[in-house]
């Protein structure tokens, strides 16, 4: 493509940089866009992605068709099939009439489908299909619909690993990707960073009728060599708060270092990634139901040992030929000292009722539950029913009970067919 034919293209969406990456990124987009060829646009968080799916609807056969960007990191798992693909009326709870979904209304058009890769693999089924053959199903629905679509999607995921691991589908990938377009971090086109930052510095300054910013030698050099693991997003922002804060207009190496992080800060991490080595982590309610009982097999092994314990202290306490417990039932009760572990104190009565006892063949050995067999998706069955009928159907209430999120109880609501709770 003419490097004029470039030029224009950013000009007219707005886009700073005269990296060789950014340019060829810019060339792909407008070789592909003719076609109906699906996209899919990869590169870090902050690098601009937003921008090429319009590029490419713009310079499209289907530029005066309809255009829509979805963010399917934003909507909740048990609402995107229907955002998606529409529903039918009572379908599902608050379905009170029939929705058309964006590949119905966006017919002719273009769909930029950002963060594809956050999809439910329920959905990434009925987008492969939709891609294929141009089919579709509304939810609660078995007419099969037609679409016309061009579908550009996003990501900042390594797809390669989360094929690996199972959340997301291979053949999805490869129908997605016929045409990919990388973005480049802005670390590997240094020589954007000062224009981005000029660019930004006289939009601040015009919005808020102040003096530009500039910058003097060695802070553009330190400004360059930063890594911006935010990339324009982060430029952008700490060029906003050094043209709003601070009173000199000619930024100097030493000004700047205060808005730049440390190189060995860390972001925030979550809140399981910071736990000791020795903590556990869960992956999935699953785990956790799993890990409940297993530890309830152990409490109960405990509990048997602790009985057994008891019962041979109190055989031994007193020699058998003078034991008032087992001869004489009119004899007074002894009261045998025992000590519980803590965390069985409070299930023990707090006086020995031993003399109650007539007969030593009454105490039977205590029988071990064989709680792996039991069938962990009836147990988690179970538990979501029982919430849901102790708080009449409210599912919000149910979830909080569970301990789980409302979107998280949808999907298990629809995956054991307990709607009609």
């Amino acid at each position: 493509m003419a490097k004029q034919n470039i030029q224009q293209v950013k000009q007219r969406f707005g886009i700073i940089g005269v990296s060789s990456e950014l340019d060829r990124a810019i060339d792909i987009a407008l070789q592909v866009a003719p076609t109906d060829l699906s996209v899919l646009i990869t590169g870090e968080s902050g690098v601009g992605k937003e921008n090429f799916p319009q590029i490419i609807h713009q310079y499209s056969r289907r530029k005066h068709g309809p255009y829509f960007a979805i963010n399917c990191g934003s909507i909740p798992e048990g609402t995107i099939d229907s955002e998606l693909f529409g529903h039918e009326k009572g379908s599902f709870t608050g379905a009170t009439a029939t929705r058309k979904g964006y590949f119905e209304v966006a017919n002719g058009g273009t769909l930029f489908l950002d963060e594809v890769g956050e999809l439910p693999l329920s959905t990434q089924a009925r987008l492969l299909r939709v891609l294929e053959t141009g089919e579709f199903i509304k939810v609660g629905s078995s007419q099969v619909e037609k679409s016309d679509v061009r579908v550009v999607a996003a990501t900042n995921l390594n797809i390669a690993q989360a094929i690996e691991r199972g959340k997301f589908r291979e053949d999805l990938f490869y129908r997605l990707n016929s045409v990919p377009i990388r973005i480049s971090p802005l670390r590997d086109r240094k020589e954007d960073i000062a224009l981005l930052f000029r660019k930004f510095a006289s939009d601040c300054a015009e919005k808020y009728m102040m003096p530009s910013i500039t910058l003097t030698e060695d802070a553009r050099e330190m400004l360059t060599n930063f890594r911006w693991p935010g990339n324009v997003r982060q430029l952008k922002n700490v060029t906003e708060q050094i043209s709003v804060i601070e009173h000199e207009r000619v930024i100097t190496s030493e000004i700047l270092q205060k808005y730049l992080p440390k190189a060995d800060a860390a972001l925030p991490v979550l809140a399981s990634q910071s736990r000791d080595s020795d903590q556990k982590i869960f992956s999935s309610e699953r785990e956790i139901l799993y890990q409940v009982l297993f530890d309830m097999k152990k409490d109960i092994n405990d509990l048997k040992n602790v009985v057994k314990t008891i019962l041979e202290d109190a055989a031994t306490s007193v020699p058998q030929d003078e034991n008032p417990i087992f001869h004489s039932p009119a004899a007074p009760q002894d009261k045998i000292p025992v000590t519980l572990p803590l965390k069985y104190e409070e299930l023990m009565p707090k006086k020995n009722h031993l003399a109650e006892v007539h007969d030593r063949s009454d105490f039977q050995e205590a029988t071990e539950v064989e709680i792996t067999n039991l069938s962990l998706e009836d147990a988690e069955k179970e538990m979501i029913a029982l919430a849901l009928e102790k708080h009449d159907g409210k599912r919000k209430l149910a979830a909080s009970e569970l301990g789980i999120s409302e979107r998280t109880l949808y999907r298990k609501i629809k995956e054991y067919n307990l709607e009609k709770l």
